[in-house]
């Protein structure tokens, strides 16, 4: 279980300090500050009330006494933002991750999320195919051939818990966080367009269908599976037609099948509808009409939306009669922090088939 040194960490990796920079704002020399985070001195209680206010952080919050787990398997780089993520954009998610976490098993202590559908387990090493592990996963979800409307609700209705969030600035899209006990919780960076979030959404589910340890290729394993889940290739084949690949036609599959125009170009390749030219040919236009980054946003659509954790938070406030602030003491939180973490002011579907009360 953590100590008010470990919780003294995650709450300085959460705000993205260094440990030189957030020793001077606690007025702590750099080495006492490591020698707390590290469990070798105790953190004094003055200490404790500097942190509250220089991390914005309630002072129960360093008294909790929680598992604080470390890196995930698998961390997904923003697309064609860059291939590394730094170790202080790693720190700051994982501190969130264990937040999150704790959030949700405090929260889950008054409501149950009831799945209805189970999350196949298909090692790669056994398969040895993206393509077949995701028709075996749609196959076992039952869901119509053709393009997935709402790709979120199918993963919370198998019992995947999924968050949107800034994820600090950071230039990772997306990150799974599995720890013992807990259903897997999948956070996506809300920066990102609609149809490149459901990309990085299929990816994630990708290692949890087929990635228990990590391995070299995991990550192009789960770029295939996200291709083909969304984009199965005898349902997309016959939308190409007998025409040419073209951007207009990449436009109009995009709204059809909410995926970019770029992951449509690699559709288009593995159904071998490209020859190499014209693969270099389509990718100067993507080029040329500045479209590497930013597709044009008149094709865009409305991003989906989580709806689980925001109808746990919506319980607790209008069914348990919790008000803002009560939950934030619960969870050991900023009050103002609160309603942007979660989004307590969005929408929230009516999903009661999958909650229920705990008597």
């Amino acid at each position: 279980m953590s100590t008010r040194g470990d919780m003294l960490r995650l709450a300085r990796q959460r705000r993205g300090y260094q440990q030189k920079v957030a020793a001077a704002l606690l007025g702590v020399s750099a080495s006492d500050l490591s020698r707390i985070e590290n469990g070798i001195k105790d953190a004094s209680d003055q200490t404790i009330e500097v942190a509250a206010r220089a991390f914005k952080m309630p002072p129960s919050f360093f008294d909790q006494r929680i598992a604080v787990y470390g890196a995930p398997v698998s961390v997904h780089p923003m697309w064609r933002k860059k291939a590394e993520v730094t170790a202080g954009e790693m720190d700051a998610v994982i501190a969130e991750l264990n937040i999150r976490t704790h959030h949700l098993r405090r929260l889950l202590d008054a409501a149950q999320v009831n799945a209805v559908r189970t999350v196949p387990t298909l090692d790669f090493d056994e398969y040895g195919d993206a393509e077949r592990i995701a028709g075996l996963v749609r196959a076992h979800w039952q869901v119509p051939s053709g393009p997935l409307r709402n790709l979120t609700q199918i993963i919370e209705e198998a019992g995947i818990v999924v968050a949107h969030s800034s994820l600090n600035g950071s230039s990772i899209s997306g990150v799974t966080f599995r720890v013992p006990g807990m259903p897997p919780l999948i956070v996506l960076n809300d920066s990102q367009p609609a149809d490149r979030m459901r990309f990085t959404l299929a990816h994630e589910l990708g290692h949890i269908v087929m990635h228990r340890f990590p391995t070299p290729d995991m990550e192009a394993e789960a770029n295939a599976f996200a291709s083909y889940l969304l984009a199965p290739s005898r349902d997309i084949r016959p939308y190409f037609g007998r025409g040419r690949v073209d951007l207009p036609r990449l436009a109009a599959l995009k709204t059809e099948w909410r995926m970019s125009m770029s992951s449509l170009v690699f559709v288009a390749d593995r159904l071998g509808l490209l020859t190499p030219n014209q693969k270099v040919y389509i990718w100067k236009q993507f080029s040329m009409n500045n479209m590497r980054t930013r597709e044009p946003p008149e094709l865009d659509f409305p991003h989906e939306q989580p709806t689980v954790l925001p109808s746990v938070i919506r319980m607790h406030i209008d069914a348990l009669g919790y008000s803002v602030g009560d939950l934030a003491a619960i969870l050991h939180m900023d009050a103002e922090e609160l309603p942007a973490f979660y989004g307590i002011d969005a929408p929230v579907g009516n999903r009661g088939s999958t909650l229920r009360l705990v008597k």
